[in-house]
This record gives structure tokens, sequence and C-alpha cells, in this order.
């Protein structure tokens, strides 16, 4: 009986020690999931929070920093040139785009913008069609939000809004995304416009590597940015 006895209270102990242990494995389980809504929770708590990332303001409307930390200036306004394809730019960076598109013409390197300018509804839309497309993969709202993040911009939060950051891809009958994207990491800088999300700084841009993703910021700034290998943010930073 002693035995038995003895037998019933390893067990009890044993148990014991096992239940915190699954309950760890739970809660991790569950932040792992749920990382994009309960990390932040828990940085702000601890009192880190994004400010790290907040920019100042340029006062040169080309070297202006629109992320998902920095909003588009209040004062922000804009004239706008409609292109061939219905398109429209900033019209300050029209000509300096059609010298780009004409310099890779004469290379065989033919090009479209598939973007341009958006109205705070259209990336409104954009965001919005990002974010149902993860909750239809099984995502949760919030991580859903969190994930599009990465793709599209929070109306307020895209420089093509600017109209001074454009989507270039190919013309397809006579030219290769490819072939465009390498002409365009090549020499896009000659014109004054960079690829504004560079593999490799995801963390400081808060977007993911699109290497059709091109911004103006005027010649003698992008030849820096393109010799240096750096991203706007990081630029803005080091003139500041």
């Amino acid at each position: 009986m002693v035995k038995k006895r003895n037998s019933r209270k390893n067990t009890r102990r044993k148990c014991w020690k096992v239940i915190p242990i699954l309950f760890l494995i739970y809660f991790s389980v569950g932040v792992i999931q749920n990382r994009d809504s309960i990390l932040p929770f828990l940085l702000e708590r601890i009192g880190v929070n994004d400010d790290s990332h907040s920019i100042p303001v340029s006062e040169e409307w080309n070297l202006i920093v629109v992320n998902r930390w920095n909003e588009i200036p209040e004062d922000f306004s804009i004239s706008l040139t409609e292109l061939s394809n219905g398109q429209s730019v900033d019209s300050r960076i029209y000509p300096y785009l059609q010298e780009m598109f004409d310099a890779a013409r004469e290379n065989n390197i033919y090009s479209i913008v598939r973007e341009g300018y958006r109205t705070t509804e259209e990336q409104g839309e954009i965001f919005n069609e990002k974010v149902q497309a993860y909750i239809n993969e099984g995502y949760s709202k919030a991580r859903a939000e969190n994930t599009a993040k990465e793709w599209a911009a929070v109306p307020g939060t895209s420089e093509h809004q600017l109209g001074i950051e454009v989507d270039i891809n190919a013309d397809k009958t006579q030219s290769t995304n490819d072939e465009v994207y390498v002409w365009l990491a090549e020499n896009a800088h000659c014109y004054g416009f960079i690829l504004r999300y560079p593999q490799g700084k995801e963390q400081i841009t808060g977007t993911n590597y699109e290497p059709w993703h091109y911004r103006y910021v005027g010649v003698e700034n992008a030849k820096i940015i393109y010799e240096q290998q750096i991203c706007l943010e990081e630029y803005i930073e080091r003139t500041e």
C-alpha cells in the first residue's frame, strides 16, 4: 500500500511539472500565429514603438519620405500630367521620365508605366483587396492587415499618392520584365529615379523588394543613393 501511495504522489508531481510546459507551448504557438497583433501590443507595453522610423519632413518636394510610419504631409499639393496610356504623374517629373524611356528604347528596352499617381480612394481599394485576399487564405483580420502592409500601403502612406513614384513594367510585345528591370537598375539614377524598395532594406522601408517600383528624387540625389547602395530613408537620415 505504501508503494502505491508513493506511486500516486510521483504521478501527481509529474503532472504538475508537465502542466506549465504545456501552457508555455500553447502560449508560444498562440504568439506565433498571432504575432502581428500580439507583438506590437507587447512592445508598446514595455515602451518600444515605431518612433525610430519617423523621419523629418524634407522641405524639398522630391525628397519627401512617405511610408507606413510617415504619412503624406497635409499641405502637399500636386499638378498632374496624363500619359498616353491614361496614367498620370507629377508634372515636374514628366520630362525626366520621358527622357529615361527614350534612352531605354534606344537600347531596345521597351517599357510602360503600369501605375502612376493614385487617389486616396484608389489606394484604399488596392489595400483592402490585398487584406481580403489574405483573409480568404485563412489569416485573421489583424494578421491579414499587417501582412498586406508589406505589399500595399495604407491610404495616406503611399508615395503613389505623391505622383512621383511609378511602377514600370515591360511592353511585353517587345521586351520582358526582366530586361526592363535590369536596365532600370543600371540606368534609372542617371535620370533622377531610384529603386524605391531594394533587397535587404525591407526593415527600413517597411516594404518588400519590388524591382518595378521607381521613385523620382532628382539626378544628383539619385546618383549618390545608387553609388552608396542605400535606400531613401537612409539617405535622408544621413543628410539631415
